[in-house]
């Protein structure tokens, strides 16, 4: 049986430098890892269906062959289900990782405090959200290695507020999840998982330490992966 290829899926909010180390990681460690750039899509509404056609695209120029799992970071979690659905049969897995659990047919503000979308709608300029750096204080990436924080910086898109408020894709998965947990910002969802009975790995880290410490995710990704075939 051929081994799975590993498809990494950045968060909409920043881009493929907040994956690139740990995708080195995996590789390094003999694993086939496939790391996308998907920030074009997520800068023209509607955001969702023009991010999974994308996603459809990159993926079949990446000519893929053999079992996937998709591992998606942050706030690609809950759309791990739909880009699933667009290849079909060849995804065995979804692994979340320090992210977001899927919530169909539920748009981003309706999963958050009011506050907090209320604050970024009130920093929007032109229809586009603040790069995410800026949603918090302090600087979430103000301990990085100076080149990693501006490679993540410059790479975040200035994201369509219009996204925050479209239904996520109306799409279910009833196949193998796992949940490797990084931060104590997703607790509620390493709960979630534990619940469901999913293969779980939590790390004491920060939420980028698939860039800043990726060796122990990618271990961590690999022990979900392996109990998840169990």
């Amino acid at each position: 049986m051929p081994a799975d290829t590993i498809v990494l899926v950045h968060s909409p909010f920043l881009g493929p430098a907040s994956l690139r180390p740990l995708a080195d990681a995996l590789a390094a460690d003999g694993h086939q890892a496939v790391l996308l750039d998907l920030r074009p899509s997520v800068v023209t509404p509607p955001v969702h269906q023009v991010l999974l056609g994308v996603f459809a695209d990159v993926l079949s120029d990446a000519a893929l062959a053999g079992p996937v799992v998709l591992v998606g970071h942050s706030g690609a979690g809950p759309l791990l289900p739909a880009f699933a659905d667009t290849l079909e049969d060849s995804v065995t897995g979804l692994v979340f990782l320090d992210a977001g659990l899927p919530t169909p047919g539920r748009s981003w503000r309706d999963t958050v405090p009011a506050e907090l979308y209320l604050r970024l709608r009130d920093r929007t300029r032109e229809g586009l959200l603040p790069r995410w750096p800026l949603w918090f204080e302090p600087d979430p990436l103000a301990t990085l290695d100076p080149a990693l924080r501006a490679e993540i910086a410059d790479e975040a898109p200035e994201v369509p507020i219009a996204f925050l408020k479209e239904a996520r894709p109306d799409v279910e998965w009833t196949g193998p999840c796992g949940y490797v947990a990084l931060s104590p910002a997703y607790a509620e969802d390493l709960d979630q998982a534990q619940a469901l009975g999913w293969p779980v790995v939590s790390l004491d880290t920060t939420h980028l330490a698939p860039a800043t410490d990726p060796d122990p995710v990618a271990r961590a990704i690999l022990e979900v992966m392996a109990r998840m075939r169990a």
